[in-house]
């Protein structure tokens, strides 16, 4: 689509460099040019969740970029903080500013000019919601091919094939613990066959789970245990050179960047809590996602509207995109080594967006 008008678009993004990835992704496959507005959290936000308003109260004002007029016609955003900076934007310019957010949304649906989810999310049918199979994050391709130069004497002396194990950590829904972790051990292994198993934790892998590793390791495996001052990490290279992988199901990053690559994938299921809390969130949740005019959708409508409920995350959702489209499967099952790897859906994010740019150009 030919754009005669060029709007003046804003990134608005955060401190999280995959999300912000994602967010430049797109805007430079529109091929129209924009201006960055980077905003940083204060400190106790940084992992902390502030509330979900319209305001820049939870920013670092002098770590941020500014946000003054002239107002954009346009902006990208992703995630919490920054979508509550963008809302901010749009309230002063008047409404002026329209919105596309990367992902769900907290609060406020009718705000936001284009939803981009995939398909982790739940979201209802809408004409404003654009639903992919999955999050639009990229490799770096330079990166890997050096960590794959770095790295191959090492793990080439490893008996092959290489299978690579990358692990994450408990997240909402799920549970993680130590005999969650010793039956991944145990299936992986099984896996490896007469390989070679390469294990690598993350920020996010509990303590405890790395000592039952370490404690348990197989023979024919190798532990790199993540922190902060180990700067020998070898992800990279194991992206570049491991024959196949098995990733933990809360990691979705790792999740896509293997399907990306085109090589054998299992996914690990981390199973679900079993608390009251947990339960009782999953069920309204879908009570809200519910289509049909029911007293369930009307009563999760309620709930979304006093914040009492959002639009909830279901990763098995991007699980069974995966295994539906042959790019993995689930751990314990043969492995598939076709080499698929995910459609390209960056068109059709640009083509939505283009079409809302050019209702933008008729408002001039």
């Amino acid at each position: 689509m030919t754009v005669k008008f060029i709007p003046n678009i804003w990134l608005v993004i955060g401190d999280k460099p995959g999300d912000n990835a994602q967010i430049e992704i797109i805007a430079k496959a529109l091929n129209l040019p924009f201006e960055i507005r980077r905003v940083i959290p204060k400190p106790e936000f940084a992992l902390g969740k502030p509330t979900y308003k319209i305001s820049l109260s939870h920013l670092d004002a002098e770590q941020s970029d500014s946000l003054e007029p002239p107002w954009p016609d346009l902006i990208l955003t992703i995630g919490r903080r920054p979508s509550m900076a963008a809302l901010w934007v749009q309230q002063q310019s008047n409404g002026h500013s329209k919105i596309i957010l990367l992902g769900r949304p907290k609060r406020w649906m009718e705000r936001f000019s284009l939803i981009i989810v995939p398909a982790q999310y739940r979201m209802p049918n809408h004409s404003k919601v654009l639903q992919l199979d999955l999050p639009l994050m990229r490799n770096n391709e330079a990166a890997i091919e050096t960590a794959r130069t770095s790295w191959r004497e090492k793990l080439s002396a490893l008996p092959q094939p290489l299978t690579a194990l990358l692990i994450g950590g408990q997240t909402k829904p799920f549970r993680f613990n130590v005999q969650d972790a010793l039956g991944l051990l145990d299936k992986a292994t099984q896996a490896a066959g007469n390989g070679s198993l390469y294990i690598s934790t993350s920020r996010r892998t509990p303590p405890g789970v790395v000592e039952a590793l370490k404690k348990h390791l197989p023979n024919n495996a190798t532990l790199f245990s993540w922190s902060p001052d180990n700067t020998d990490n070898p992800y990279l290279g194991l992206l570049g050179l491991a024959d196949r992988f098995i990733v933990t199901g809360d990691s979705i990053s790792m999740m896509v960047e293997v399907a990306r690559l085109g090589k054998p994938l299992a996914i690990f299921e981390l199973p679900v809590q079993t608390d009251f809390s947990t339960r009782l969130q999953q069920t309204m949740g879908k009570w809200l996602h519910h289509d049909q005019n029911g007293i369930q959708a009307g009563l999760g409508k309620l709930l979304f509207k006093l914040g009492l409920v959002r639009y909830s995350r279901d990763l098995t959702a991007l699980h069974r995109s995966l295994y539906d489209k042959q790019l993995a499967v689930p751990l314990g099952k043969p492995f598939i080594e076709t080499g698929n790897t995910p459609a390209n859906e960056l068109d059709q994010v640009t083509q939505r967006i283009l079409t809302l740019v050019a209702t933008l150009e008729q408002e001039e």
